[in-house]
């Protein structure tokens, strides 16, 4: 706290996250907040900072904004686990506080960020002529497929002569100013609709036309009812769920990145930081359900891959390149075969290079900085490989035994990984008549090595 005002105020947190004693100024807050003391912390940003210092075992600091009735409050907080009694609770102290009156949003502002909260939550968008004429129109639910085909089709046309609105007995057209913020019903949906036009173009609003946003007065999965129940498969989340998932998790992850950047405009440290824990989050996440998916082809009875001649040497250049920005961000180098090197073998391109990609992220992931991870191919009469050496920790024989199992994370947690990916290069690999397995020691770091047939 030495770069900042005095502390003002300590507190601390038990393992539940819950505020067991707090100094003035923290405790009236806390209860202005809605807690109790004790009680699970109530400031929303101060729990979220207890939280990740709890769990990731680190001292954090940062500053904390919380609305405090007419005023909003600012602080310095530094938050450190403290496991002195077995707890596993945090330490919090409380410094530079400053509270200031809550000014209201102007009219402009205030339609600004409904505009905002719009185009997130629409599911049909159009760009319209300043005569709302149709120009181009996307939509992303399953009950919107008719009317943006027909919307499509009749690029020119009045937009809304494709809806209808049953709280308007004016004819059409209409100024857009009756329209903007108007329900209405779409041909193929059971869903009602409210209608968001934003005026393009200054001065005169929608002289460059408008931006046509729909949004439902519910989710779709509250609408439309499901299958009849049955016994899910067990794998079926690729086949079923990974579609329907990919799409938004992307846009959450590429809205975060956008946020954390700055470039929707300027932005505080801390919250240039949440959004960033967002967009890691979502790598997790989309991650995860990758894994899944590709669970479920390699454990179909059906699966098999497509055997190809392919240049090992080659598939193992091209891993490297993909993954040298990771490794240099760790100040990890990749040592990958030489230019001049060729290993002919049989097997699927594709798969090949995921199996690489796995292997050497996952040297990436566990080497130490400073370190090196090498690509070193190994010929012979009936198969050739490719092996991943690095030097991290390495692997007792107990782990060296599990590690590709299914789920196997070996007591990690935290990292995001979902323990599938080594399984999944197994099976991979044999379904290609090859096999991957690994030497290592403690503290000798690993070697993964991909075999294959010769070519």
């Amino acid at each position: 706290m030495a770069a900042h005002d005095a502390v003002l105020a300590r507190a601390r947190t038990d393992a539940a996250d819950r505020l067991i004693e707090a100094d003035e100024p923290l405790a009236g807050l806390q209860r202005r907040c809605g807690g109790d003391l004790p009680g699970t912390v109530a400031v929303p940003q101060l729990l979220e900072v207890v939280r990740k210092a709890r769990t990731l075992g680190l001292k954090l600091a940062r500053t904390i904004t919380a609305l405090d009735g007419d005023e909003t409050v600012r602080a310095w907080v530094e938050v450190a686990p403290d496991n002195a009694e077995g707890e596993g609770g945090c330490s919090i102290a409380v410094g530079a506080w400053s509270s200031v009156p809550n000014i209201p949003l102007s009219d402009e502002d205030a339609a600004a960020l409904r505009t905002a909260i719009d185009r997130e939550l629409a599911e049909l968008t159009a760009r319209l002529d300043p005569a709302q004429r149709l120009i181009a129109v996307e939509g992303h639910a399953a009950d919107l497929e008719q009317v943006v085909t027909a919307m499509r089709e009749g690029q020119g046309s009045l937009w809304s002569d494709f809806v209808s609105f049953p709280d308007l007995t004016h004819r059409q057209p209409l100024h857009w100013r009756l329209l903007d913020g108007a329900r209405c019903e779409v041909p193929g949906s059971e869903r009602t609709w409210t209608v968001t036009l934003v005026p393009l173009g200054r001065p005169e609003p929608g002289s460059a036309g408008f931006e046509l946003l729909l949004v439902a007065d519910a989710p779709l999965a509250e609408i439309v009812p499901g299958p009849p129940a049955e016994q899910p498969s067990p794998t079926a989340f690729g086949r079923d769920l990974t579609p329907v998932l990919r799409q938004p998790i992307a846009r959450i992850i590429a809205n975060a990145e956008t946020i954390r950047s700055r470039l929707a405009g300027p932005l505080a440290e801390e919250y240039s930081n949440y959004a960033a824990d967002i967009a890691a989050a979502g790598q997790h996440l989309l991650s995860l359900i990758e894994d899944l998916s590709d669970l479920e082809v390699v454990e179909a009875g059906d699966f098999a891959t497509a055997p190809d001649r392919i240049d090992l040497a080659d598939v193992a250049r091209r891993a490297v390149g993909i993954l040298g920005v990771r490794a240099r961000a760790k100040d990890i180098t990749l040592l990958a075969p030489g230019a001049d090197e060729s290993v002919p073998a049989i097997g699927e391109f594709r798969r090949v290079l995921q199996v690489l990609l796995n292997l050497v992220g996952n040297a990436i992931a566990y080497s130490p900085a400073g370190s090196q991870v090498l690509l070193e191919l190994g010929t012979g009469s009936q198969r050739v490989s490719v092996a991943v050496v690095d030097q991290g920790p390495g692997l007792a024989p107990e782990q060296a035994a599990r590690v590709f199992e299914k789920f196997e994370r070996l007591g990690r947690s935290g990292d995001g990984g979902s323990g599938l990916g080594l399984y999944i290069s197994r099976k991979l690999a044999r379904a290609m008549g090859g096999e991957l397995s690994v030497e290592s020691a403690p503290g000798e770091g690993a070697r993964f090595i991909l075999e294959l047939p010769a070519a």
